[in-house]
């Protein structure tokens, strides 16, 4: 066996407890005096077949595969065999996580930073080297603290998908876009955006076989002032087709999008007016836009659109003194029709007391995944979590990596962690291969 190395580096952050046992023996020696089961004698688990033992720990979530790899040099080779990845991509189920980040403003900084690169100005809000994100298991209620330490400065999280996280440069101008599988350290760039941008919305989609990427909004008109003007798109798949940020569509006039916050759902990008409320919907290969009324709309407070499992949820406090109803939390889902929106959860009342009495008018963000919806209230550490199939209700154990009204509020991405992301290998052959060009 090799012994665990403090050397080595891993994507999760763990806390080991050891313990000293009384008895000299080895680990086989322990097993079988602790283990009076005779289904646990460790005479009959070392003999079980390498192929089978590996599908044993294919199935196992990311923290605990990591953990694994520390018992011997087989094991810990696993992450580089092909064979190995190829078997846990065709067993591993899907884990409805979440990856979240500690929120950083920019667009106070923006004209300073490119007027003054490498002064004290632009300083502060590039230290992308020493980024940290935060993985939380909604199953277990466990946080993990992930790296980004390879990261280069100067780049912000924007959106994720199929296991990668994009990131997106801070600076204004044609955007730079690195997708980063976290779990094991991967980054592929993309090429540069055509246009110049400040804070564009960026929706990400990567399936085993193609990734599609669409940046809209903020255009650069003059070094102070942006207008939504264009979106354009990223399209690469297995079938030898590409379109290297072709723009493809002019946005609305008029149009109002907020920059940064829009949802992008299946090729579509959602975001809220307001006064009163509404929402703005926009289908980039259409190039239509067109404005869908919000459910109970003079009776929102802090309305939050967001995607989960392909649908359009919107989540909103009602609160009005006029209406026969009491103060609640509630969720909507936005149906196939396009225009119509169905109740779909109600906070119940007396936990609406409390999640109320906590949010105190800050406001909150919700991140929708599967059948999980998290809720972290501005301004304090404290965060519900609604598992939609059991309509269960519960509080989320404060993030143990960050500290409550020192580190700023907690921004994050439905997140599925994977092992393996072989669709990125398309992007390395874009200077090698002859691909066919594709218009979106």
């Amino acid at each position: 066996m090799e012994a665990f190395h403090p050397s080595l580096t891993f994507p999760f952050s763990y806390t080991f407890n050891t313990t000293t046992s009384a008895l000299g023996g080895g680990i086989a020696e322990n097993i079988a005096t602790s283990c009076p089961n005779p289904w646990m004698d460790a005479r009959i688990w070392c003999k079980l077949p390498h192929r089978l033992l590996d599908r044993v720990i294919a199935f196992l979530p990311p923290p605990a595969f990591f953990r694994a790899r520390c018992v011997c040099k087989r094991w810990y080779a696993l992450l580089f065999s092909n064979t190995f990845l190829q078997l846990y991509l065709e067993v591993s189920q899907g884990r409805h996580w979440f990856l979240f980040f500690k929120n950083k403003s920019l667009r106070g900084s923006y004209i300073y930073r490119n007027n003054n690169i490498g002064g004290s100005n632009g300083d502060s809000n590039t230290g992308g080297t020493n980024c940290d994100g935060y993985l939380f298991d909604p199953y277990e209620l466990s946080w993990y603290r992930l790296s980004f330490a390879l990261l280069p400065s100067g780049f912000s999280p924007t959106s994720s998908s199929g296991g990668l996280i994009c990131w997106v440069s801070d600076e204004a101008g044609p955007k730079t876009l690195i997708l980063c599988n976290p779990i094991v350290g991967s980054m592929s760039p993309l090429p540069p955006t055509l246009g110049p941008r400040l804070l564009p919305s960026i929706g990400l989609s990567v399936n085993p076989t193609s990734i599609d990427v669409t940046v809209a909004g903020d255009d650069l008109i003059s070094p102070y002032a942006v207008k939504n003007l264009t979106a354009e798109s990223f399209h690469i798949d297995a079938g030898g087709f590409f379109s290297l940020w072709g723009i493809n569509s002019s946005l609305p006039k008029l149009c109002n999008f907020e920059s940064g916050q829009m949802v992008n759902v299946r090729g579509r990008f959602y975001c809220m007016n307001y006064g009163p409320y509404s929402v703005l919907a926009y289908d980039v290969a259409a190039n239509n836009c067109w404005t869908i009324e919000a459910p109970m709309r003079r009776a929102l407070r802090s309305p939050t659109l967001m995607e989960s499992s392909g649908k359009l949820l919107l989540v909103s406090a009602v609160e009005k003194s006029k209406l026969n109803v009491p103060k609640s939390l509630r969720i909507w889902g936005l149906q196939a029709c396009g225009t119509t929106w169905v109740e779909m959860e109600r906070m119940p009342q007396q936990l609406y007391v409390q999640f109320d009495d906590l949010e105190n008018g800050n406001g909150y963000r919700c991140v929708g995944h599967g059948e999980f919806i998290t809720i972290m209230i501005l301004g304090s550490d404290k965060a519900l979590l609604f598992d939609m199939s059991r309509k269960r209700w519960q509080w989320i154990p404060p993030c143990p990596y960050v500290h409550a009204g020192v580190d700023g509020d907690l921004h994050g991405f439905a997140y599925e962690p994977r092992l393996a992301t072989p669709v990125t290998g398309l992007l390395d052959q874009l200077t090698t291969i002859p691909f066919q060009a594709f218009s979106a």
